[in-house]
This record gives structure tokens, sequence and C-alpha cells, in this order.
């Protein structure tokens, strides 16, 4: 119980000597209370109690004023929980919730009393190891067992909800940035480890990885290749080829667009070389709505020939385009606006796209079908290849990877 207690002399007239003592004893238990939750609010993760991104920020500030003064290495280990994604999409938010809860105690049993283990947001968590060796070896040598030690017990089946038959497996993947002192800014050093933490992914999950020069190369280049795609759109430097779809007596019945960007120094790219950087930017808004427009200008253009009204065109749709809000409006005024036929523009979706939020994915499929849009799902066999859920979906054609076949 919290009391704050106000106290009032009172003094004799002629002699001024205090005599008694007037005073009021207030509860204030509720008020700190509330005091205590707004903190815990402010630095600290409701769902998981643990320090949020504020107070993880404030850690590592002190983390590196220790290095600096006592001249010994830390690390800051970035770790993600592979396909968290999934978890939410196939059981609810509520089973992910619950994952999230218990992998945070473990990320805690993992580490030593002092340590920092912070969630960023997400399925996104931080452990600062502070005072490990003052030297690299050593140093990269502790945090390496930590790493392993948090691999290996984040991959223990995890009990999330008593409906389910049984426990749920999960993996992480671990990035891992060095620290002595001030060498690094905070930004710069949660880079490098969210960086390390990507290669982990791209090496195949369930791994961890040390940042070294070579991913500072290719952050390097990624900030690069940022900047001149920026410039790519008002410059024009986009091309559109065609791949041309054959039946079997030799007709050509449709084609596909393909976006090429040709690039001042670095010449003709893939879209693997470049859409990834134009989604994380959001530049692939605009590039997919000239593309619509490009496609759509072609098809009115074929229609006026003779073997050219009949053939289909199809072209694909990222997934931040399919999810924008009005994404079907912008299909029927570009259709509007060049006089194309819906019926001849077929619009392709990737098998993981399609199951993201399945039930607004069916409307938005619906509206386009009303224009007569044909819609084709790529690459099917790559991701869930669920024939259940193909059922629900308003699709015109199925393409099978080659690997599925």
């Amino acid at each position: 119980v919290w009391l704050r207690d106000n106290v009032k002399p009172v003094r004799d007239e002629q002699t001024g000597a205090v005599v008694k003592l007037l005073g009021a004893v207030h509860n204030i238990t509720e008020r700190k209370s509330a005091e205590q939750q707004v903190e815990n609010l402010a630095f600290y993760d409701p769902l998981t109690a643990l320090p949020n991104r504020r107070l993880l920020l404030d850690r590592l500030e002190q983390g590196l004023a220790l290095s600096a003064r006592t001249q010994y290495y830390g690390a800051i280990l970035f770790i993600d929980l592979d396909h968290f994604k999934n978890l939410n999409d196939s059981r609810g938010h509520e089973a992910g919730d619950q994952l999230l809860i218990q992998q945070g105690r473990r990320l805690v049993r993992c580490v030593r009393e002092g340590d920092t283990v912070a969630r960023l947001g997400g399925d996104e968590f931080i452990v600062i190891l502070d005072e490990l060796s003052p030297t690299t070896e050593v140093a990269a040598g502790t945090a390496t067992e930590v790493a392993q030690r948090i691999i290996e017990a984040l991959a223990k089946p995890v009990s999330l909800t008593q409906q389910m038959m049984s426990d749920y497996e999960n993996t992480c993947s671990i990035g891992v940035a060095m620290y002595r002192g001030h060498d690094l800014t905070i930004d710069e050093l949660l880079r490098r480890a969210d960086l390390a933490m990507y290669q982990a992914k791209a090496d195949g999950r369930n791994a961890f990885r040390f940042f070294d020069p070579d991913m500072q190369r290719l952050l390097s280049e990624r900030l690069a290749l940022e900047d001149d795609l920026k410039q790519a759109m008002p410059q024009r430097q986009f091309r559109i080829f065609l791949q041309p779809q054959v039946a079997v007596d030799g007709r050509i019945v449709g084609a596909e667009a393909l976006l090429r960007w040709q690039h001042p120094t670095m010449g003709l790219l893939a879209p693997g070389g470049f859409i990834a950087t134009a989604e994380r930017t959001g530049i692939i808004l605009e590039i997919g709505k000239w593309v619509l427009e490009e496609c759509c200008a072609l098809l009115r253009d074929w229609s006026a020939t003779e073997k050219g009204r009949h053939v289909k065109l199809a072209i694909n749709v990222s997934a931040r385009q399919f999810k924008q809000r009005d994404c079907g409006q912008i299909v029927r005024e570009v259709l509007q606006r060049t006089g194309a036929d819906g019926s001849l523009l077929e619009l392709e979706l990737t098998e993981s796209l399609a199951i993201d939020n399945i039930d607004d994915t069916i409307i938005k499929m619906k509206a386009l079908r009303d224009l007569g849009v044909g819609l084709s799902l790529d690459d099917f066999g790559t991701g869930h290849s669920s024939l259940a859920y193909l059922k629900q979906l308003p699709l015109t054609q199925l393409k099978i990877d080659q690997s599925f076949v």
C-alpha cells in the first residue's frame, strides 16, 4: 500500500513551541499503480513483457558506453522466427501471440541475467550481450555459443492451444553483429545484425550468421540500387518484352509481358535484380501501373489487326499492387482510358499472394473477373500447394511449377 502523509505543526501562540501535529494520510496506491502501468506501456512490450524498442535503444546506448570504458567486445543478436506468417494465416493470430510469448520466455532462459532480451516488433527479437571478452576470437566464440543455444531452444516443439492435435515446431534465423566502443552507431549496428539475419535465411533458415565486410558491400549495393531505381521511371529506363504462347498448331494465342530494366551501367536487368527492391521501397506501384498502361495500349493496337484481335496478354501482379485497396478500380480506369478489351487481359498472381488473407483475395478477384479480366495462378507447387483453396478462387488458369510436375 502506498500512502502520502501531509503533516502540519501547531505551535503555542506565546512560546512558539510545537504542541501538536495536524495531518492527513491519503491512500495513493491506485495512482502509483497507474504510473507503473504507464511506465510499462512506455518501455515494455504488452504481449511478451520484454523491453520494447524504446528501452532496447536505451540499453544499447548503455552497452556501447560500457564497452568504450572497458574495451570489452559486445554483440547483438537479431532473431527472426521462421515462417511465422504461415502460423498466423493457418492458425490465427491468437496462436501466433502464444508462440511469441513462449519463445520470448525461452530466449530469456538462454542468456545471462545481465543481458537484455527485447522484442523489436512482429516476430523479431533482439538480444544484447555485454562484456564478452577483450579479444575478438573469445567474444565471437561466446556469441556463437549463445546463438546455438537459442537455435536449439526455439526449435523445440511448442504447445500452443488445447485445440491443436500436436505441438507446433518453429525455427529461427539469427544475425550477429559485434561491437566495441562507439566505433558503430546504434542504427549501423542494427542494420548489420539485420543484414546478417537475412543471410541466415538465404542460407536455409534455422541458422545464424555473423556480419562481415561482404555483407556491408551488399548493403551499399542495395542502397545504390534504390537510388538508381528512383530515377528509372522518370528517365524511361524500363522495357517490356513479350514471350509468345503458342498453340499445338503453331498459332500464337497469347503472350506474357516480361519487364526488364535498362540500367545505365549494369545493362539489361531481369526482374530478379530489382523487383524485391521496388517492392520494399514502394516504387513497384508506379512501375506496375506503367506496365498495365503499356500492355493495355498494346491490346488496343492489336485489336485493330486480323491476327492480333484474339491474342491475350498476361502480366505479373506484385503483392504490393494487389494489396492496394483500389486495385480493381485502377484496372478498370486503365481499361476505360486505353479502350482495351478486359477479356484479353490476364493478371498473374503468385501462390503465396493468393492465400494471404484469402477472404480479401477472393473479393478482389471477383471484382476483376466482373471486368472480364482473366486470373492466373503462377508457380503453383512452390508454396503451400493446397488443392482445397483452389476451389475457392475464381481462377481462369493454373500454371504448375516444373518441380511440382
